[in-house]
């Protein structure tokens, strides 16, 4: 799906991700944990260009997505991005929501998209929110939505910025049982997160970034109970 080949990012002086190299194949769960501004979320946000990487190329599916002639409108219908506050529009139904992007982007009819957005809402137990506006809704219900909102485009592959970390941790299993769901279905995942109990039951791998750069990626067998980067070891006695 993904081949990041000496992806580079620098804001200003400050290098924030330093040559990575990295392989996301179809059907993967990759996960990445890492310290508090190691360049993780820029690394995942760098996967659909919402950061333009300093240097570096990203291949997506085998096209070169750097390459400043790609359509970028057209590979990102491809990606679903799950981000930590939702990004609902708050003067919009729940239904409005899920449907604008259907209606518009992929030119469904309007029957069609609600007929769909029902039934992922369905899914996740929130139908009858459907004409409820986002105010209505509590932060694990808004994720949920922010969730299936991105499976009503079909994509490829779902990235996800910390998506627990805005929320009550009671709200958290509901939002993280969606995700367990997905990933059971194939869905292509990356997450970006804290929630170690999750990386360890859900992901096929696990990869470490710290000072923007990757040092340390496993089965999450091999990466929590035998761990050999020492800053990687200092890390887990800290967070579990």
């Amino acid at each position: 799906m993904f081949e990041i080949k000496q992806l580079c990012k620098s804001f200003g002086p400050t290098k924030v991700l330093d040559h990575i190299d990295a392989t996301i194949r179809q059907g993967e769960v990759v996960v990445i944990v890492g310290p508090s501004g190691s360049g993780k979320s820029t690394f995942l946000r760098s996967l659909n260009l919402l950061e333009m990487p300093t240097s570096g190329e990203i291949l997506f599916e085998g096209k070169e997505i750097t390459d400043p002639k790609s359509n970028l409108n057209q590979y990102r219908q491809k990606i679903g991005m799950v981000f930590q506050h939702f990004n609902l529009f708050a003067n919009k139904t729940i239904l409005e929501n899920m449907t604008l992007a259907p209606i518009k982007v992929l030119k469904k009819s309007k029957a069609e998209a609600e007929k769909e957005a029902m039934e992922l809402l369905a899914r996740v137990g929130l139908a009858e929110k459907a004409n409820a506006y986002p105010a209505q809704l509590s932060g694990g219900q808004k994720q949920r939505i922010a969730i299936v909102r991105s499976l009503c485009m079909h994509p490829d592959v779902m990235l996800f910025d910390e998506p627990t970390s805005a929320l009550d941790p009671e709200m958290v299993g509901e939002v993280l049982s969606v995700m367990r769901d997905l990933a059971h279905e194939g869905m292509t995942m990356v997450v970006v997160t804290h929630e170690m109990g999750f990386a360890r039951e859900v992901g096929t791998r696990v990869l470490f970034v710290d000072e923007g750069r990757i040092k340390e990626e496993n089965t999450p067998e091999e990466f929590f109970d035998h761990p050999k980067n020492a800053r990687l070891q200092e890390f887990l006695s800290k967070v579990i």
